[in-house]
């Protein structure tokens, strides 16, 4: 982990530095030498600041899942609590935002997951990924669905949404971001369907606003 006190400039320019050197080369040969030339600093800084290369990798993983965190809170904040549908099409997008499918943090993504089945900091941080995701999936659909049923639709849908994500990152072209949306919402679309009379819709929390406030007063 990078020391206390670690300019935060320095310390993003050699987690860029690192996706980089994934991108050109793989994790295997993403040496410490070559992620020190990408990002312009001697090996030295590397070591001194977050102990090699396996420090760099965990703090580029916490990067790239703050990046992803923000992404899914930013389009949940403003989001009525009711509105079931617009929260589960937040987490959705949020997953699939810019930050998560460029080809550098795909390859890194990658990377991360073969590598936290061997080394116990990554494990972790996949782990806590994973329980979150599904956490955060089952407490929205709870709203509309027994608990059992919800724990169900989360895992169904992580497991969708990381599906796509994977295939999307190993195909040639690149991910398609708007098929993967599109698919993501129809498995919402089927499970809420199952419990359509307790599912707010917008329009519906409009009308209600606009029936009880004269005055009128974004994807975790």
């Amino acid at each position: 982990m990078p020391k206390v006190g670690m300019e935060p400039i320095r310390r993003r320019q050699l987690i860029l530095a690192t996706m980089q050197a994934i991108d050109e080369a793989g994790l295997a040969d993403a040496t410490v030498a070559r992620i020190a030339r990408h990002a312009g600093v001697s090996a030295g800084i590397i070591s001194h600041y977050f102990g090699g290369k396996d420090g760099l990798m965990e703090a580029t993983m916490r990067q790239i899942l703050t990046d992803l965190r923000r992404a899914v809170s930013e389009r949940r904040a403003e989001i009525a609590s009711n509105d079931v549908r617009s929260h589960l099409h937040a987490v959705i997008d949020g997953n699939f935002d810019r930050s998560q499918v460029s080809q550098s943090v795909s390859k890194t993504w990658l990377a991360f997951w073969a590598s936290s089945m061997h080394r116990t900091p990554l494990e972790r941080l996949q782990k806590v990924n994973d329980r979150r995701l599904v956490s955060n999936l089952s407490a929205i659909f709870r709203r509309v669905m027994p608990l059992v049923e919800a724990r169900d639709a989360a895992a169904g849908l992580a497991a969708l949404i990381d599906g796509l994500w994977l295939r999307g990152a190993l195909d040639p072209e690149g991910l398609d971001v708007e098929r993967a949306r599109r698919l993501a919402y129809e498995y919402v679309e089927y499970q809420l369907a199952q419990h359509a009379a307790d599912v707010s819709t917008p329009a519906a929390d409009a009308q209600a606003s606009d029936m009880t406030h004269p005055v009128p007063a974004e994807h975790a």
